[in-house]
């Protein structure tokens, strides 16, 4: 029979062919159908048959077609055929397709659709026929009947999608389907459909199956809707991230149930190249990814920024066309969040209305961690954008200024933050990635070879911390460092320093790298640069202090620390010792030829030759051997003769210039800590050779007879007296400022040495007190000098020689020591009060020191810990010196000149409470402690830093409680104000949320309510702290606007017969802290709060945006509806507050010109409010009520009285100037200075005029949308720059026509010097021209 239908189909009519079929019934035909097809007989030929013999024209023909195809359709779904077969079948069904009439396609259709709902697919083969259906159905134009309407083909086709897109898909099958979709011609409309619905199957596929999914979703979003795909797939795995780091962090037994963390990570590694794969085809793609995350940063970026995002951002960067875009939008993501954060950090009232969210840089460092599941293509992108941070955001070199190094400062602004952020991107990409390392070093050292003359600390820093990380790992690129040692005598001074410390655990490991750096050292110490050779020196000492030699103390005692790696290391090279010392003696050689060079090469000798010896205790025979043959080129050996010591060979002249050319202080200095330390070491040890003994013996009976001659000499012995030249200008001047500089350095040298020795001997205190005298009295001649020739050594204090180790210990003996063995000896120094206030004054340089350069002078300077135990030693003295003996007691009885010893210790207190917050932030409570002597509790971190600093703040409130109630008349303002910056250091130390910082707040406003003091800067001290207090508690408006009438009350009103009445809210501000004093300080604040509202605003923005498209919007109404109610009032009363200022007859100057420019700020907030609000009104809201009332007071509280103050302003500056007029020939600097000022003040007033023309536009837009007359409370504006006044005009005419009467009776020369005046103006305009 089969036979037969394919015979009668090779004929060429068909009509045979069709009587045929119509005997045959449909389950013959069915029968044949499945014989051929199961046993696999090229079913294509019977089928070609009964195709033919079954034209659509005929309607027998027609169902016959339809039954045909349901069958073939069952036999493919049934998965009995072979896969050829099958493709065979389908490609028929596939030919036919479009010459079915539209009921037939329908009810394919239709059976499809029901197939899918159902669920009843076996193998989905049979899918690849439904796109040529429903495409042949859109082709249609006669109308279909569906239920009890009609349709035509195209209306039919998007009904179909719908229902199918409504209805349950079956997992197995979600892929087919939506490959199935790229071949049906889809409306914008009818893609939406199937974008939403295969976006919200992912959620329940496996997590092997989304790849394939996304990969079919990417190539059907080439018909449209990009965003939502994209927006689509970065949501589902943000929400993925985040549900997975929740139940990791949660119970372990999750752990068993959820995905595991590499599988997840594989799965979005795939997706992201499948992501950029298809951006690299589409590019339209990739400008739509660019679009949609750049959007979401103007709004709330959490929304689209997450580690997926920025994984797929930087993966997208290898794109080259996308790269520099790429950089840009994480560049500003970055700096913005973090700004975000710290205006949240420091304003209570935006914390409370803004929940806390994650920050970027969490989600950069998870996407490091993440990396390591081979996401090799997001890599490269971490390296260039850790890189790109570490360039943008490093410190900047500020013309003239220092920078200060950034390691040790913790980050602070958003700028350090972002720089610290790409160093942390680095350091771990480098930790996970082998691959990438040797590239992250080179890219590295090639900075800090090429930055050198700008700061580059934090690429030094980075390359520490690597090379302590793994220091044997980095031997595979010993070449491109010992590349960068080539260029050591180029590069400046602390930047070798830097590098060399950097890599120094990588000289323990590479002989070879050892042996190039010492060859690069001894060349540079033969350059013509100073710079170079104080290179050289520097990488000696450094070689020496890190190199061991056998049988020298434990590294314990090193300062620096060493990493496990490094100890690894160690052990390994302990063999090495002897050949160490060997290697240490040749650069102990090298280094006794500096000796002979220039002074700054011989500082840097002495400063580091300590260090060596503390680190390499076997070296300390001939480092002491050197210091003596050194010190006795320069010591006068006959006991007899004065001065001890040969200053002229210190000198060196060259024409008429003198340098010096040995630092004999410094020699002294190095020799005097070496002896102490190599004392204390033959004590501890008991082992005293004689070889050794010999130095020892000399150096310290060298030591003993300069001290005693130092005593004996007068100063003109040194050709020092008063009567000497000190003038910078000449060349015996200069040599005499050198040798006093010198002889002081000497004596307080020899201060330090003796009072060691002197183990409390009353003789050698006396010795001490001698030395003094001597170091004093040339200090007051250097002083006296200097300020006669008023140079700027008068401003410049001499550096002390003490070590801090030493003024601790010594303020310790000068007033805490009470034992009865030590108060006779003792009393020989507290006799002097000179000598006090010069101890307090060496401690407050080392403070200040440490403060500037993050390290002090002498030894273990660099040592923090050492530092940080001194500093808190220092603290206790001065903090008991100055509650036990106040100022007042002390000025009482003080007969001598400057600063009280107690004023000395407040000042150091200040300092250092601000040093320990900016240098050891973690050890805060560490040194809260030490200075709480009587508690001996450990109470919980948190709560003992608040209780214990607490303690501290009453102690100086008391303090200056009592200051301000004392009845004196001359008030000591500086004391005063060195107290508020001590509490408004400590207050920092408070927990915002604890009821310790209320209590401060509520005492701050006390004493600023109480105090009516007439001293500008402590006002402007407690009103600042009053300020700091406030905003971590609630947010300042209210205080603003009662500042704000206090002002006014005490300034008056512009219009002078209006008398003000006076509130007095707070007594601190009077007529003479008013204005500019506390006006300043309202208006900084004010321009803070402005810039929250801002904040606000920009925020709010952000949420409509999406919300106007979602359709869930009316839930997401409340957050919003609490930050319109927020910025609207905060409006509100800053605009009260304004209200007061702009009626106060404010003095010309900054005042004035502060507060136009915070009105056109308002103005622009206000704008942008009314902006937001027309976009609320364009989504179908309205505005509240709280807006109708902010706009009604800013029309009849703030727009009349800009006006008003705009003509003040202008009067004041015309008077100025006519004042200025009159004295014209008299001072005509004077004048144009005046003019000057009045140009600078009048400039803000267009933008101000501007602002308000802005904010009236767009409130006529407004109520053009709400429909609601918001322009009824605003005033016509009168005052404009070009206003014409007739009342005026007819004075100025009368006075011209009165001059002119003047003018023709008057002398001819006078006629022409007026015209030669008059035309001036005019040639200056031509030139101009």
């Amino acid at each position: 029979m089969d036979q037969k239908i394919i015979l009668l189909a090779a004929e060429k009519t068909a009509e045979k062919l069709q009587e045929f079929l119509q005997c045959l019934k449909d389950d013959e035909l069915t029968g044949l159908l499945q014989k051929h097809a199961v046993k696999g007989k090229s079913p294509g030929t019977l089928l070609k048959g009964i195709f033919k013999g079954s034209p659509c024209s005929d309607e027998t023909g027609a169902l016959r077609r339809l039954k045909v195809y349901k069958y073939c359709i069952q036999l493919v779904e049934s998965g009995d055929l072979h896969r050829e077969v099958a493709s065979e079948i389908t490609g028929l069904l596939m030919l036919e397709a479009h010459s079915l009439p539209g009921s037939s396609l329908v009810e394919l259709a239709n059976g499809f659709v029901d197939i899918i709902r159902e669920g009843s697919l076996v193998n989905g083969k049979s899918l690849e026929l439904l796109p040529i259906i429903l495409t042949a159905l859109a082709t249609k134009k006669e109308n279909l009947a569906y239920g009890k309407g009609e349709l035509n083909g195209e209306e039919y086709k998007k009904q179909l999608i719908n229902t199918l897109c409504s209805s349950r898909w079956d997992q197995q099958f979600v892929i087919q389907l939506t490959s199935m979709f790229r071949d049906v011609p889809l409306s914008i409309e009818e893609l939406e459909f199937v974008v939403e619905k295969v976006l919200r199957m992912l959620s329940k596929l496996d997590l092997q199956e989304i790849p394939p999914l996304v990969y079919q979703l990417l190539l059907l979003s080439s018909k449209g809707c990009r965003t939502k795909v994209l927006e689509g797939i970065i949501a589902f795995f943000s929400q993925l991230d985040k549900s997975h780091n929740e139940e990791q962090s949660g119970d372990d037994l999750l752990d068993l149930v959820t995905v595991p963390s590499g599988e997840l990570r594989h799965v979005e590694g795939t997706i992201i190249l499948h992501i950029v794969f298809a951006i690299k085809l589409d590019r339209d793609l990739g400008r739509e990814l660019m679009k949609h995350l750049k959007a979401g940063q103007q709004g709330d970026a959490n929304k689209t920024i997450c580690p997926f995002s920025i994984a797929l951002l930087l993966s997208v960067a290898r794109i080259q066309r996308f790269e520099e875009q790429v950089f840009d939008l994480l560049k500003t993501s970055i700096l913005k969040s973090f700004r975000d954060l710290q205006l949240l950090h420091s304003s209570k009232f935006l914390q409370n209305l803004v929940p806390q969210k994650p920050c970027i840089s969490t989600m950069i460092l998870e996407v490091v961690k993440n990396s390591v599941h081979s996401w090799d293509h997001v890599t490269q992108g971490l390296v260039e954008l850790g890189f790109i941070l570490m360039d943008s955001y490093g410190p900047k070199k500020i013309p003239g200024g220092k920078t200060t190094e950034t390691s040790l400062v913790p980050s602070k602004t958003p700028s350090q933050q972002a720089c610290r952020l790409g160093a942390n991107i680095l350091l771990e990409t480098f930790k996970i990635h082998e691959m990438i390392r040797k590239e992250i070093v080179e890219q590295v050292l090639n900075r800090v070879v090429s930055k050198a003359s700008s700061p580059i600390s934090h690429f030094l820093d980075l390359l520490s911390n690597i090379v302590t990380y793994a220091p044997l790992v980095l031997q595979s690129c010993s070449s491109k460092v010992t590349e960068a040692f080539d260029y050591l005598s180029f590069l400046p001074l602390h930047t070798v320093q830097g590098l060399l410390k950097a890599v120094q655990p990588l000289l323990k490991v590479s002989m070879s790298m050892r042996d190039s750096l010492i060859l690069v050292l001894r060349k540079a110490m033969f350059a013509n640069q100073l710079d170079a050779r104080k290179s050289a020196v520097a990488g000696f000492l450094l070689l020496l202090k890190n190199f061991k030699v056998l049988g020298s103390l434990s590294s314990s005692q090193c300062s620096q620390s060493i990493g496990a790696t490094q100890v690894h290391v160690d052990v390994h090279s302990r063999y090495n010792s002897v050949a160490n010392e060997a290697f240490c003696l040749e650069i102990l050689d090298s280094l006794r030829r500096c000796l002979g060079q220039q002074a700054d090469v011989r500082l840097m000798l002495y400063e580091g030759f300590y260090d060596v010896l503390r680190r390499n205790s076997q070296l300390a025979n001939s480092v002491m051997n050197t210091l003596l043959t050194q010190l006795k080129q320069y010591y006068e050996p006959k006991g007899d003769l004065l001065p001890p010591l040969k200053l002229e060979a210190c000198i060196l002249a060259q024409g008429d210039q003198i340098f010096l050319q040995e630092p004999l202080a410094h020699l002294l200095c190095c020799i005097q800590h070496c002896l102490a330390w190599y004392s204390n070491k033959i004590t501890s040890l008991e082992e005293e050779e004689e070889e050794e003994e010999g130095f020892q013996q000399d150096l310290e009976d060298m030591l003993e007879s300069i001290t005693s001659r130092m005593i004996k000499s007068e100063l003109e012995d040194f050709e020092l007296d008063k009567s000497a030249d000190f003038s910078q200008a000449t060349s015996v001047g200069i040599k005499n400022n050198i040798y006093a500089l010198l002889v002081m350095g000497v004596c307080e040298v020899l201060i330090e040495y003796n009072f060691n020795i002197g183990n409390f001997s009353k003789n050698k205190f006396e010795e001490v007190l001698s030395l003094f005298k001597c170091y004093s009295r040339l200090s007051d001649i250097l002083k006296e000098k200097a300020g006669k020739g008023k140079s700027t050594m008068a401003n410049k204090t001499v550096r002390s020689f003490l070590s801090m180790k030493f003024v601790s210990t010594l303020l310790v003996a000068l007033f805490r020591d009470s034992s009865q063995s030590h108060e006779e000896s003792l009393s020989v120094l507290r006799s002097s009060n000179e000598f006090m206030r010069y101890a307090v004054n060496v401690a407050l340089q080392k403070v200040q020191q440490l403060e500037e350069t993050g390290q002090v002078d002498g030894p273990d300077g660099q040592n923090l810990d050492r530092i940080f135990q001194n500093l808190c030693e220092i603290t206790r003295v001065l903090l008991w010196r100055y509650t036990s003996i106040p100022t007042a007691v002390e000025e009482a009885g003080k007969k001598e000149k400057g600063k009280t010893i107690s004023l000395l210790c407040l000042e150091g207190l200040q300092r250092i409470f601000h040093t320990v917050q900016q240098f050891f932030p973690s050890k805060i409570h560490q040194f809260l402690r030490a200075l709480d002597v009587t508690s001996g509790d450990e109470g919980e971190e948190d709560v003992a830093i608040t209780q214990r600093a607490t303690f501290q703040i009453r102690q100086f409130q008391r303090s200056l409680v009592n200051l301000l109630s004392s009845q004196d008349d001359d008030f000591n303002g500086k004391e005063a104000l060195l107290l508020v910056t001590i509490l408004s250091s400590l207050s920092k130390l408070l927990d915002p949320s604890s009821p310790q910082l209320i209590q401060m707040l509520s005492w701050t406003v006390k004493m600023c309510k109480e105090n009516s003091l007439e001293d500008a800067s402590f006002c402007k001290g407690m009103v600042n702290l009053l300020f700091s207090l406030h905003v971590l508690c609630k947010s300042p408006v209210s205080l603003l606007r009662d500042l704000s009438q206090d002002i006014h009350g005490q300034l008056g009103d512009l219009d002078q017969d209006i008398e003000v009445e006076k509130p007095n809210h707070f007594a601190m501000v009077n007529l003479r802290t008013a204005a500019p004093t506390v006006c300043l300080q309202v208006l900084s604040q004010a321009e803070k709060v402005l810039e929250e509202v801002d904040w606000l605003i920009t925020k709010l923005k952000g949420h409509l945006g999406p919300e106007t498209q979602s359709e869930e919007a009316s839930q997401d109404v409340s957050p919003n509806q609490a930050l319109e109610k927020a910025a609207i009032l905060q409006l509100g009363t800053l605009l009260t507050a304004f209200h007061e200022l702009v009626q106060t007859a404010l003095p010309s100057g900054s005042c004035v010109d502060s507060l136009l420019k915070n009105l056109s700020r308002l103005y622009t907030i206000l704008t942008a409010l009314v902006k937001y609000y027309l976009q609320v009104c364009r989504s179908s809201g309205g505005i509240p009520s709280r807006m109708e009332k902010l706009v009604k007071l800013s029309g009849s509280h703030l727009t009349p009285q800009c006006y008003a103050f705009i003509s003040y302003v202008q009067n004041i500056q015309s008077e100025s100037l006519s004042f200025s007029g009159e004295k014209k020939k008299e001072k005509t600097a004077a004048v144009t200075t005046a003019m000057a000022r009045v140009l600078r003040e009048t400039k803000p007033i267009p933008n101000l005029i501007f602002a308000i023309e802005q904010y009236e536009k767009f409130l006529i837009h407004l109520s053009k949308k709400s429909k609601v007359n918001l322009m009824q409370y605003m005033k016509l504006s009168t005052s404009r720059d070009f206003r014409i006044n007739g009342d005026i005009l007819d004075t100025a005419l009368q006075e011209q026509e009165t001059d002119e009467e003047d003018e023709r009776g008057a002398d001819q020369t006078a006629e022409s010097e007026h015209s030669r005046d008059s035309q001036e103006p005019a040639k200056k305009k031509r030139k101009k021209k």
